[in-house]
């Protein structure tokens, strides 16, 4: 069964936004001939005109507060099948130890029948046991779908109020960005509506 840190660091490397998110356009409210003009008023007057952003995923996850509470569930859900996994082990080491201290004294009859039992409380707790590990790893699963969901849900939203085009994700050493220049990095504000919004959840 993996243990809460192993946990946590798949968490981590598997939250990737996986590749864009595209956002609606935004409303066209000039005629033909002032959109033909648009290009060299910007020019002109500096405006920033990016349409493709990326989020650094690293950041996202040490800062973001639901993916700290989400974490720690895991965590507590995680130590508590582990030491539920451990008292079980425990409890069956103590009848192993306890037969072969009165093995000695039991007829052959009563060795094999508590030499059958045993075996099948091993083969039963073999079975609890990656039963339990399973249940954590679907916890895990689902707690992964509900982050992803929450955050894509969240930048179609920031995307289109911006007008951004597409939203990418950075992580260091797993990414398919190179390089991005700083002005292209939304995170922080990211972090902070995210953050915002997740403060009126819990409301």
């Amino acid at each position: 069964m993996k243990t809460p840190a192993s946990m946590l660091s798949k968490i981590t490397l598997s939250l990737m936004l996986a590749g864009s998110l595209a956002a609606c356009n935004q409303n066209k409210t000039e005629d033909k001939t002032a959109t033909t003009t648009t290009p060299a008023a910007s020019s002109t007057t500096g405006a920033r005109a990016e349409e493709i952003v990326f989020v650094n995923s690293d950041s996202l996850l040490t800062k973001y507060e639901y993916f700290k509470d989400m974490s720690a569930r895991l965590e507590k859900k995680g130590k508590a099948a582990q030491a539920d996994l451990v008292g079980r082990g425990q409890a069956f080491q103590r009848e192993v130890a306890e037969y072969q201290k009165a093995a000695a004294t039991m007829s052959a009859d009563q060795r094999q029948a508590t030499e059958q039992r045993l075996q099948r409380k091993q083969q039963e707790l073999q079975a609890y046991q990656q039963n339990a590990g399973a249940q954590v790893q679907n916890d895990q699963a689902g707690e992964q779908a509900k982050l992803y969901e929450k955050v894509a849900e969240f930048l179609k939203t920031y995307a289109k109020d911006k007008g951004y085009k597409m939203v990418m994700t950075y992580q260091k050493g797993n990414s398919g960005i190179l390089y991005g220049d700083a002005s292209l990095d939304i995170t922080s504000d990211v972090v902070k509506k995210l953050n915002e919004a997740y403060t009126k959840d819990k409301k």
